[in-house]
């Protein structure tokens, strides 16, 4: 795999230019294929901290257990809690814990997630041209444009051909360590009787390697201005930052994931 990277590489640099641009994609494929390899093979579990700038800049502890995840606010506004607020967070927590409905509806969400995830991950050789802006230490940064011949076969990936921007990848480990774009046009959904979102709104993921071979999202800034009627995951404002990864035996249960947000 490294070998074949470094040949691309020197490829890339002795080719004219419409092979260039094939290259970059077939670069984008082997990082794409990587991260689909590491998906399906990493189970690890997390104990972090989350803050979401959007919301009163909260700042959250962060459990994952097999069964689900638990999730507490500890601060807002740069404050901790009060009794009272601590109190209801708390309430929020145990009634998670007990409420299996809640946790089975957790899962349908996650794992509707990460098929959007997947499939989105898979159009990204598809939906756009690729060339290699530029090449710095360890980071191969690849721009990407729409490709005005891909069809775009739903309105998720409407949205996602629709953006122009710039794809950073580890050069050893061939995984995604930045995607960033900018919706290049608005995107009219249902003749924009459904929604419609505006030429401009930005997203920016970056991801870093927290243990070897191990890599997560940190952060996740996304500013997409519109409306979507049926689609309440598309037109959004997010700004997330997770820090303080701490790794978790795969056997933690529920319980035990709410007992360690209450002594921390």
């Amino acid at each position: 795999m490294a070998a074949r990277s470094v040949l691309a590489l020197v490829v890339l640099s002795v080719l004219p230019v419409p092979c260039r641009a094939q290259s970059a994609q077939a670069l984008v494929q082997q990082a794409v294929n990587t991260e689909l390899a590491a998906a399906r093979n990493d189970h690890s579990l997390w104990h972090y901290r989350m803050r979401e700038t959007q919301e009163n800049n909260s700042v959250y502890d962060v459990v994952d257990t097999a069964n689900g995840e638990v999730k507490q606010k500890i601060a807002e506004s740069g404050r901790p809690l009060t009794p009272q607020e601590r109190a209801a967070e708390e309430a929020k927590v145990h009634s998670f814990v007990t409420d299996k409905r809640a946790q089975a509806k957790q899962k349908r969400d996650g794992e509707q997630d990460d098929k959007s995830a997947e499939k989105l991950l898979n159009l990204l050789p598809k939906a756009f041209t690729w060339t290699l802006a530029n090449s710095d230490g360890n980071d191969l940064t690849l721009h990407f444009v729409p490709d005005a011949n891909f069809k775009a076969p739903d309105i998720e990936s409407r949205v996602l051909a629709a953006m122009e921007g710039d794809l950073i990848v580890d050069r050893q480990q061939h995984r995604i360590r930045v995607i960033r774009g900018r919706l290049s046009h608005d995107v009219n959904i249902g003749f924009g009787m459904l929604g419609k979102l505006r030429e401009g709104g930005t997203f920016n993921v970056e991801r870093s390697q927290i243990a070897p071979g191990l890599w997560q999202i940190t952060e996740t800034h996304v500013h997409i201005d519109g409306r979507a009627l049926l689609f309440k995951t598309i037109g959004q404002q997010t700004d997330e930052v997770k820090y303080k990864f701490e790794p978790l035996p795969s056997n933690i249960t529920l319980n035990e994931a709410a007992n360690m947000i209450e002594t921390r």
